[in-house]
């Protein structure tokens, strides 16, 4: 039997293991981390001076004091330790410090920009349909265009 899960590394309880609870508690812990993923930055190569339970961070090319040769990996609060975590391709979390959203793809964290070319409707402030393919619905609206004449 192997002594983690497949994907997430997660520890395993082993036949006639003493202290099941500590196995269980770690891959816990684990999961409280990377389900819903946040981050404090991407990037990052110094420890926090008081790092808190809970805090991961994704560390960048170079990182040093407790998190050296652990480049591109997460780094992971939990208790008194860092816990070091590989992520792996289509992992998404939210980085605090950049507020965006971003994937683990193609060994970098990137942002994740969502597609606005060929739409097939936008509605501001309301639905779009088949016939309003452009609906918008404000107490204003404002168009301009760069040609002579109205182009509406």
């Amino acid at each position: 039997m192997s002594e983690v899960s497949a994907r997430l590394d997660l520890p395993l309880i082993q036949p006639s293991q003493a202290q099941k609870h500590v196995t269980h508690n770690e891959a816990l812990q684990v999961l409280d981390g990377l389900v819903q993923a946040v981050l404090e930055e991407t990037g990052a190569t110094t420890p926090p001076f008081e790092p808190v339970t809970g805090q991961m961070f994704a560390l960048g090319a170079n990182p040093g004091g407790d998190w050296a040769g652990q480049a591109g990996r997460l780094a992971l609060r939990i208790a008194d330790a860092w816990l070091f975590i590989a992520p792996q391709e289509g992992w998404r979390a939210w980085d605090k410090a950049s507020a965006q959203y971003k994937v683990w793809q193609g060994g970098a964290w990137v942002e994740i920009v969502p597609g606005l070319a060929n739409l097939a409707g936008v509605g501001l402030g309301t639905g779009w349909d088949a016939t309003h393919r452009l609906a918008g619905a404000a107490e204003a609206s404002l168009f301009t265009h760069a040609g002579p004449g109205p182009q509406l």
